[in-house]
């Protein structure tokens, strides 16, 4: 895994009401379901990004208000094929 460091001001924390880890992983929730409703990546990566299992970042996007159903009919093509 690698590490990113980035600088934020000290009142970003206060202003959401998280701790620097909360907001850190608020972050890659974020980034994730916002990459993922633009078509940039897949639930799974998007999932692996945001440190949640598939089923967990499925509710993050109901939270963001963002439909978990992305995929052109290609690619639910392809997921359904790969369903056990």
């Amino acid at each position: 895994m690698k590490t990113v460091s980035i600088q934020l001001p000290e009142t970003v924390f206060s202003s959401l009401r998280k701790n620097p880890e909360e907001f850190i992983q608020e972050m890659r929730i974020a980034a994730a379901v916002k990459w993922y409703e633009i078509g940039n990546i897949s639930q799974n990566k998007a999932a692996e990004i945001s440190g949640l299992t598939r089923t967990q970042f499925i509710n993050a996007l109901s939270r963001y208000q963002v439909d978990f159903m992305q995929y052109t009919a290609e690619e639910l093509a392809e997921e359904m094929a790969n369903v056990d």
